[in-house]
């Protein structure tokens, strides 16, 4: 069953479209595969293959599967783009999170914030719920109690105060991957990731399927 993700993507004519894209081996714009750099003693293919089935994008409303329609979701996704104004987004820099490699903000955003608030509550009626399995394979005995109780409302642990921006870019790295990895894609993104960049856009990622990589199927221009 089709599921559908609400994410920022930097935009087409973002080098860092281009920079990421090529890092991870898709354009989620396209679908097309991409040579990737080459890592000593490393398959980077392997290193980025989750990041990649995801496609480059920091997650505004986590991945669910429809309980209406993919027109329903998007004509009230198009009302929220509609009265939500663009923002400065913050300039990013790549950090180890959790073991994962990622572009993280280096201030926290209030417009951010809000956007992804009102991504995840807004549009929580188009959600169908997750199944008992689904739920499971969260871990939620593995969660504070907030977690779980996100996990049960909105179907995901991490949204609202439990939320972070993060574009991430490999699987978790043990220290001597870290050690190759890290400074290959620093030097790979060199100061884009810092460059001033404004938030102008909702994007509708689609996943055909259980296997299928997310594509993206629209981009929504905010014009509040």
């Amino acid at each position: 069953m089709m599921r559908v993700g609400i994410y920022w993507a930097p935009r087409i004519d973002d080098p860092l479209h281009e920079l990421g894209s090529t890092w991870l081996g898709r354009d989620t714009e396209t679908g097309a595969t991409l040579p990737q750099p080459a890592l000593p003693g490393l398959d980077i293919a392997e290193l980025t293959r989750d990041a990649r089935g995801y496609g480059l994008h920091a997650t505004l409303k986590p991945p669910f599967r429809l309980a209406t329609s993919y027109a329903a979701l998007r004509e009230d996704a198009m009302a929220l783009a509609l009265r939500t104004r663009p923002f400065a987004l913050p300039p990013l820099q790549l950090a180890e999170h959790h073991g994962f490699l990622a572009l993280l903000e280096t201030q926290r955003s209030d417009d951010l914030q809000a956007l992804c608030d009102a991504c995840v509550a807004g549009l929580d009626a188009h959600r169908a719920p997750p199944t008992e399995e689904e739920i499971a394979r969260r871990k939620p005995e593995r969660m504070t109690e907030a977690q779980r109780q996100n996990l049960h409302r909105w179907g995901y642990h991490y949204v609202f105060s439990e939320w972070w921006f993060h574009v991430t870019l490999s699987r978790r790295l043990n220290e001597a991957e870290m050690a190759v990895v890290r400074p290959a894609l620093e030097a790979h993104l060199g100061d884009v990731p810092a460059q001033p960049r404004r938030v102008t856009e909702l994007c509708l990622f689609t996943q055909a399927g259980p296997a299928a990589p997310f594509l993206l199927a629209e981009r929504l221009p905010l014009l509040g």
